[in-house]
């Protein structure tokens, strides 16, 4: 017990990385789920079925005699027509019993002491959510709040579950948890644990099948989720104490589980306050009105970093701010002596008209004024604002064949054609392609060069990275080659990810998000002088190494938090 309480930091110190999606209770605010509240949960029910949770009593009534009544009980049932009778259940060998039990338990098979009950498989066009009919119990309301799916069609009885019922979720995570509402109906692959006899405590039962089943959590049948048979329900292994020992373990649980909340709600109250604190202190810094502001929101920051940036996600909200800085001018001195970006954007159009007059380059429509009412923040002396069109070359790629639409396109290939997900997998720069086109495919395309950079429009909204190698894109890529006045693209790649969240809103909610590259061609870039540019792109590479090397550090620390956690379960 000393080592559940007084070594509480173990548990609440190791966190995991929030993975996208899912549900569950042990997640909080800062994308962190609290691993090791999970694992203490988990030990305190592994020591509760070994019986090391409570002292034992000697005068306790044996859980043999325990067994005996039940199996009366069943045998009763079967005689009267109650229940069918039953498969034998095999014997429990000595191999099969993973530990050593106190003095009055026993091992039994769970189909010893209950019927598990399948669910039926009702028909999904019956299902609805105006609540006509009957709430139906699916696989995610076992141990969950309901979801809200009833059922208005006919149904047998021997499926209804009345409130106190045990419920097991047969698919994904393997839940075993009572029925807590009105009179229900039981879907399919959920199962319903019909008692022998009443008076076995069945809350210890259920404890003790749900410890069994963390152990058969990963183990694959039939599909790609984890999944349980009858079967392995009926023959699992469980152990059984005393009726009055039961009693008191899960007095204790129920103790320590209210202490697990506990620790869960103060590690989620704490992580809340510290988003709210970091999202505050990162504000500061690009809110800032001139240096000497600017300097003392930093200053806070600095005395505080060390707890301030203890997650990942709170270092890639450091990169985000320091890319927010950036190109608002906030992150490199400005240099008077620098040439004006306005003198920058007239050498691209005169270098842009000429390279039309040859032919090199399509004319590119006329763009709209820059409306100065419409731009988010003022911009440093010496900057200007621009678009894509204004900058470079900018234009959809070509490539619209996939390699088992035309096969042809690719045999004996060496022109890499990029996608998507090449650009969306990249860090900063693409190194993937997804296919290789030849000659014939090439002639449908375009390549565009090595240090394009590439933005995606369709499936993956946004994602940018600059290209490493000459390759050809589809028309859900955008592509980006800057002028020759300024060369490298890396400042736009760094823009672009500020700019995400804005274009995200222009995507419709539909299953295949896409923007255009109308849309592109609107947003407004504060665009710095030519050697203010090459400044901040150093400065910025230099700061995300740093911040990189800081969560790797990170990484490693709690790797090591969730493995001593894990280790002292084990």
């Amino acid at each position: 017990m000393n080592l559940l309480t007084e070594h509480l930091d173990i548990w609440t110190a190791a966190q995991t990385p929030k993975t996208k999606g899912g549900r569950g209770r042990s997640k909080n605010s800062n994308g962190q789920s609290q691993h090791g509240i999970k694992k203490l949960r988990e030990l305190i029910l592994e020591l509760a079925v070994r019986g090391k949770l409570v002292p034992q009593d000697p005068n306790d009534e044996p859980a043999s005699v325990l067994l005996e009544k039940i199996a009366k009980e069943k045998a009763r049932l079967i005689k009267e027509g109650k229940i069918k009778k039953q498969k034998k259940l095999p014997e429990i060998s000595e191999d099969e019993k993973p530990f050593g039990l106190p003095t009055g338990w026993e091992w039994t098979r769970l189909g010893g002491i209950a019927l598990a009950q399948a669910g039926f498989a009702f028909k999904s066009k019956l299902f609805n959510e105006n609540e006509e009919g009957l709430p139906l119990i699916r696989i995610r309301d076992v141990g969950q709040p309901f979801s809200g799916t009833y059922y208005s069609g006919v149904y047998r009885e021997e499926f209804l579950v009345k409130n106190g019922d045990y419920l097991i979720s047969m698919d994904g995570q393997f839940r075993v948890a009572p029925w807590l509402n009105d009179l229900a109906l039981l879907n399919q692959r959920v199962t319903r644990l019909i008692f022998f006899d009443e008076s076995v405590g069945q809350r210890f039962v259920a404890d003790s099948l749900q410890a069994r089943l963390l152990e058969l959590q990963g183990v694959k049948a039939y599909t790609t989720v984890d999944h349980l048979s009858g079967m392995q329900i009926s023959e699992a292994i469980i152990t059984l104490p005393p009726l009055a020992e039961q009693q008191r373990i899960v007095s204790k649980v129920d103790e320590l589980m209210a202490l697990c909340d506990q620790l869960e709600q103060q590690q989620t109250d704490s992580n809340t306050t510290h988003q709210t604190l970091l999202e505050t202190l990162l504000a500061t810094l690009t809110n800032a009105a001139d240096q000497e502001e600017f300097a003392k929101a930093w200053q806070r920051i600095a005395n505080h970093f060390d707890t301030l940036f203890t997650t990942e996600q709170s270092i890639d909200q450091l990169k985000q701010t320091i890319l927010q800085l950036a190109v608002m001018g906030k992150l490199v001195p400005q240099n008077p002596d620098d040439e004006p970006a306005s003198v920058l954007l007239e050498k691209i159009a005169k270098e842009k008209a000429r390279l039309v007059k040859e032919g090199k380059i399509k004319r590119q429509k006329l763009l709209l004024p820059i409306n100065v009412n419409d731009t988010p923040f003022e911009l440093p002396q010496g900057w200007a604002w621009a678009r894509f069109p204004e900058v470079g070359e900018f234009g959809r790629g070509k490539s619209k064949h996939r390699p088992r639409n035309d096969p042809s396109l690719y045999l004996g290939g060496k022109y890499p054609m990029v996608q998507t997900g090449d650009v969306a997998r990249a860090n900063g720069v693409v190194e993937t392609f997804t296919a290789l086109y030849n000659d014939k495919g090439l002639s449908q395309s375009r390549l565009w060069p090595k240090g394009t950079m590439c933005i995606t429009i369709a499936a993956n909204i946004a994602d940018s990275s600059i290209l490493g190698f000459d390759a050809c894109f589809p028309d859900s890529v955008v592509g980006l080659i800057p002028s020759n006045e300024i060369g490298d693209a890396k400042y736009f790649e760094y823009f672009l990810r500020t700019a995400k969240e804005y274009l995200m809103d222009f995507a419709p909610s539909t299953a295949q998000k896409n923007i255009n590259l109308g849309i592109l061609e609107t947003v407004y870039i504060p665009l710095p002088p030519v050697e203010e540019i090459k400044r901040i792109v150093s400065k910025v590479n230099v700061l995300m190494v740093l911040c990189d090397t800081l969560k790797v550090r990170l990484t490693d620390a709690q790797t090591t938090q969730v493995q001593l956690a894990d280790a002292i379960v084990e």
